[in-house]
């Protein structure tokens, strides 16, 4: 090969080199920029924007690299063995060695693409913050806690004498009656004719026995007491639970019991709760037994 058309060739290379890292750092500006975007509020269409100028450069990148600066074939291996020159032979480890060793001589193109992809990668990262904060174990509490004061949905305290056996009321934990989850149906039943689970003789003070509101099934609010079979009834699927065994599940496609409060007597009278619930509340929980 000539000195002039070497010469020519390197030029060459040098020019698509410079185009190819024009397409990267165009990724990892755009890349950089769409972060920004999205940490600062966000907006869909200068985002759409960024996202396709970040790719585009990235493969803009790609294609001079397959079309300028790799071996163009086809190529195919002679059938039978010709005598080369020196100089041939020469050319040809030439070409193979521009074609193979151009990333190490090329070693910033690869600094610059790693810098790109990570640029791209991390601004790929930033819209897992449109899911939201981490639940944490807030799914399986309430607002119910140890010592909180049952009150109706005025805000009035709950006394020993608001209710006749066989009476309903729907409570709620003092300062949280907008809290749905923590909506609890308050039934009095008769004390002799109550079946306390094992651990929960206590739970019931005085026939006032709390259940969770919120349907086990399909999360409907269970409203309807049939007093005289002693039921809880949710009108959704007809889901029916019986009061005097722990709100167990007796009719209907409900699987599970009606979570219990604890409930005790303070000296004033009135109905607190010994704690939250001790199980989660609501349809199926992916750790809850069954």
């Amino acid at each position: 090969m000539r000195d002039k058309d070497r010469d020519e060739l390197t030029k060459a290379e040098w020019r698509a080199t410079n185009r190819v890292a024009t397409g990267f750092a165009a990724t990892t500006l755009a890349a950089i920029g769409l972060a920004i975007v999205y940490w600062q509020g966000g907006q869909t269409q200068l985002e759409g924007v960024l996202l396709a100028l970040a790719l585009g450069g990235l493969g803009y990148g790609f294609v001079v690299v397959a079309k300028r600066l790799l071996p163009q074939g086809p190529y195919e291996e002679e059938r039978d063995p010709l005598p080369a020159s020196d100089e041939t032979v020469a050319g040809i480890e030439q070409d193979i060695e521009r074609g193979e060793g151009w990333l190490d001589r090329r070693g910033f193109l690869l600094k610059l693409l790693a810098l790109a992809g990570g640029a791209l990668g991390l601004a790929a990262l930033f819209p897992i913050r449109s899911l939201g904060p981490s639940p944490g174990n807030q799914l399986k509490r309430t607002r119910w806690r140890k010592d909180s004061l049952v009150v109706d949905a005025q805000g009035n305290p709950i006394a020993t004498d608001a209710l006749e056996v066989g009476g309903t009321l729907t409570v709620f934990p003092e300062g949280a009656l907008e809290a749905e989850d923590s909506q609890t149906v308050l039934i009095r039943v008769p004390e002799d004719e109550f079946r306390p689970r094992e651990g929960r003789a206590d739970w019931a003070p005085m026939g006032y026995v709390a259940y969770s509101k919120v349907c086990v099934h399909a999360g409907c609010p269970v409203g309807l007491y049939q007093q005289d079979i002693k039921r809880l009834l949710c009108p959704c699927h007809q889901s029916t639970f019986d009061a005097l065994d722990g709100a167990r599940p007796v009719f209907g496609p409900a699987t599970r019991s009606l979570p219990q409060l604890p409930l005790y007597v303070d000296d004033g009278g009135f109905l607190r709760s010994q704690s939250d619930y001790t199980e989660p509340v609501g349809p199926g929980f992916w750790d809850r037994d069954r």
